[in-house]
């Protein structure tokens, strides 16, 4: 989908992130009436409506997605992805970390791939994934605020732009459950519905909680092919480009839910980097803002 229409997407912002950009804090619309914060926000929302008007008509920024769904199973922490319904040999392994917290008794620490049928047991599952930009000329529009002496209206477009790529993702995912995988075709929710998932499945980002390595975007990008045909590129440190832009995984089961990895001990450390063909020391640099452990206590470099 190389040139969506940003019209369909207004719809599906979630403003309450929006008014945090600006220090505001507090949940939409209710913002709006806020004791300390409803003038401001009242003010702020009325020029992003305005703003968001001329985006749309005048064509600003454009909007670019592409999905993918495969054929899919887990093995241990890993999910195999596969170019057939014969799932002989994968084209690529997305990795998994695993919860490694002292839970009370009857809850499981869990790894995105339990969401995932497992191979051993012969059910044809799948898995899903994604990019979305909405941030197609924003670096124009920048530049054009930026010798016209407007920092609030490029900082204001900028917002404008994360909230539509958002708005994107969540109205590509509701096609995704309806249309594409139709898994659930019948789904009728609401705006705050949908803003409070409470659909059916999951769309975890790599980077985010429920994975925290960054580098699986690389998978991610490799399976959708490589993000140049929407304008999307991954920079060295493995964030995309433009910044306007989400990517992520989609999960039907039906008990799939999201959650935090948090903090992992060394011996996941060990089996983490073996299934990614990493030394040790290269996963826990990619790991290291959710390590239980001091690698260099633990390599008897500490100073």
């Amino acid at each position: 989908m190389d040139d969506y229409p940003l019209a369909e997407l207004v719809g599906y912002i979630d403003w309450t992130p929006f008014f945090a950009t600006w220090e505001l804090n507090g949940r939409f619309p209710a913002i709006l009436q806020d004791v300390k914060y409803g003038a401001a926000a009242r003010t702020l929302y009325d020029d992003a409506r305005a703003m968001l008007d001329r985006i749309v008509a005048e064509g600003w920024f454009r909007a670019a997605g592409v999905i993918g769904l495969w054929p899919a199973n887990s093995e241990g922490d890993d999910i195999l992805v596969f170019g057939d319904a014969a799932r002989t040999t994968p084209i690529a392994t997305l990795h998994t970390l695993r919860q490694q917290r002292p839970w009370r008794e009857g809850r499981a620490n869990l790894a995105l791939a339990d969401f995932i049928a497992p191979r051993v047991g012969g059910v044809a599952d799948h898995v899903g994934a994604f990019i979305v930009t909405a941030g197609l000329g924003e670096e124009r529009l920048a530049e054009r605020f930026k010798f016209a002496n407007d920092d609030y209206s490029g900082i204001l477009a900028k917002a404008l732009a994360d909230r539509l790529a958002e708005a994107f993702a969540e109205r590509l995912h509701q096609r995704v459950r309806r249309e594409f995988w139709g898994y659930a075709a019948d789904e009728t929710l609401t705006g705050a519905e949908l803003i409070a998932a409470k659909y059916q499945g999951i769309r975890p980002a790599p980077g985010y909680p429920a994975q925290p390595d960054h580098t699986e975007k690389a998978t991610l990008f490799h399976l959708l092919g490589g993000g140049g045909d929407v304008g999307v590129t991954l920079t060295e440190s493995f964030a995309m480009w433009p910044g306007a832009s989400v990517c992520g995984l989609y999960f039907s089961h039906p008990e799939a839910a999201y959650f935090g990895v948090g903090k992992i001990e060394r011996d996941q450390v060990e089996d983490y980097a073996a299934r990614k063909g990493w030394p040790r020391a290269e996963a826990e640099r990619w790991l290291a803002p959710i390590l239980n452990y001091d690698p260099a206590v633990l390599s008897g470099k500490a100073a």
